[in-house]
C-alpha cells in the first residue's frame, strides 16, 4: 500500500515540471506581453494593435504568438481578430485584420426586420445594420473597423447575429443596458477552422522579461482514493494554477473536511513549486455508505478560489 501514494506523488511532481517549459529570454523592448492569456505582441502587430484605443475590447487579447500560418501568411491571432503582415503594401498599411467575418460565415437564413426607420443600408453589399447593432457600429469605427454587413440577422448558436466583413456582433439581452452588442470571438473560431496546430495556443514566457501577472486563480482538488474501508488513511491533494494553467507557488490554502457526525476538521497548507499542496486523513469506524467531503479555499495575491472533492465509505 506504501507505494500507490508514493507513486502518485512521483507522477504529480513530473506533471509540475511539464508546466513550466523553458523559454529563452531574451530581451524585446518592443513587445507587450498579455498575461491574461500568456502571449506576446510586437513589432508591426503591437503598433497596430496600439494605435486603437479599443484594441482589448475590439480585437481581445493575443491567444497565439506571431507565426506563419497554414495559408502561407505571416500573422497573429487574438480572441476576435486576426492580424496580416503584407509586406507588399506600403509602409503603415503592413498589418491588415483578416475578413474573419467572410472567412466564417455560413447563413443561416435571415430574420425579417421591417423597420426599416432604425436602419442604414449599405449598397456596397446590399444589407442594412439596425438597432442597437448600428450603434454599437458607429460607436467603435464602421466600416473601416468591421467592414461592411455581409448578411442580416441570423440566428447563430442561439443567439441573434449579424455578419461583417472583419466580425460578427452579437446581441446579448441578458447583459446591462448599453452592454448587449458584442463582438464575437471568431479568432479562436477561425483558428480551429484552418486547423493550426493547437500548440501554438500554449502560454509562454514574456520576451521582455516582465513579470508575469496573474490575473484569477484556478483550484483543483481530488482525493487519492475514491472509496476507502471505514477505518482507513485517505490524501486530498490540491492544485492552484493561474489563468493560463501555470503552477501558483506558495498559495495559501484551508480544507474542510465535513465527516459524518457533524464535525469539521479545518486544515491549512500552502503550495509547493509545482502548486500542488496535500492534506493526510486518518479516521475510524466511520458509517458505511457515507461521503466525505472537502470543501478547499486558496488565496494568492489579493486572488481567491474555491471547489470541492469528495469520497466514499465503502465498507
Amino acid at each position: 500500500m506504501v507505494r500507490k501514494p508514493l507513486v502518485l506523488l512521483i507522477t504529480l511532481c513530473l506533471l509540475g515540471v511539464g508546466w513550466t517549459s523553458v523559454y529563452a529570454q531574451t530581451p524585446e523592448p518592443g513587445s507587450k506581453y498579455f498575461s491574461e492569456t500568456g502571449h506576446n505582441v510586437k513589432g508591426e502587430f503591437l503598433k497596430f494593435y496600439n494605435s486603437n484605443p479599443n484594441a482589448t475590447f475590439l480585437y481581445g487579447y493575443p491567444i497565439t504568438e506571431e507565426f506563419v500560418s497554414k495559408d502561407g501568411k505571416t500573422v497573429q491571432y487574438f480572441q476576435r481578430a486576426r492580424f496580416e503582415y503584407r509586406a507588399d503594401l506600403p509602409q503603415g498599411q503592413q498589418v491588415q485584420a483578416t475578413q474573419l467575418g467572410r472567412a466564417t460565415y455560413v447563413s443561416t437564413g435571415p430574420l425579417d426586420v421591417s423597420n426599416t426607420f432604425a436602419c442604414r443600408t449599405y449598397t456596397e453589399t446590399g444589407y442594412p445594420v439596425c438597432f442597437a447593432f448600428l450603434e454599437f457600429l458607429d460607436q467603435y469605427g464602421g466600416v473601416t473597423q468591421f467592414g461592411y454587413p455581409i448578411s442580416g440577422f441570423e440566428y447563430h448558436e442561439n443567439k441573434i447575429v449579424q455578419y461583417f466583413e472583419k466580425a460578427r456582433l452579437e446581441w446579448q439581452p441578458w447583459r446591462a443596458e448599453g452592454q448587449r452588442v458584442v463582438i464575437s470571438d471568431l479568432g479562436r473560431i477561425y483558428f480551429d477552422k484552418l486547423g493550426e496546430d493547437p500548440a501554438l495556443l500554449s502560454p509562454v514566457k514574456p520576451l521582455n522579461n516582465t513579470t508575469t501577472n496573474i490575473v484569477n486563480l484556478q483550484v483543483r482538488a481530488f482525493a487519492w482514493k475514491a472509496v476507502t474501508l471505514a477505518s482507513d488513511s485517505q490524501l486530498i491533494f490540491v492544485i492552484v494554477q493561474d489563468q493560463n494553467l501555470q503552477p501558483v507557488a506558495n498559495a495559501t490554502c484551508n480544507t474542510v473536511t465535513h465527516w459524518p457526525d457533524g464535525r469539521k476538521e479545518s486544515t491549512p497548507l500552502a503550495t509547493n513549486t509545482n502548486g500542488v499542496g496535500m492534506v493526510p486523513l486518518s479516521f475510524t469506524n466511520q458509517p458505511y455508505g457515507s461521503l466525505i467531503y472537502v470543501d478547499v479555499a486558496c488565496t494568492f495575491s489579493g486572488f481567491s478560489a474555491n471547489t470541492t472533492t469528495s469520497f466514499r465509505i465503502w465498507y
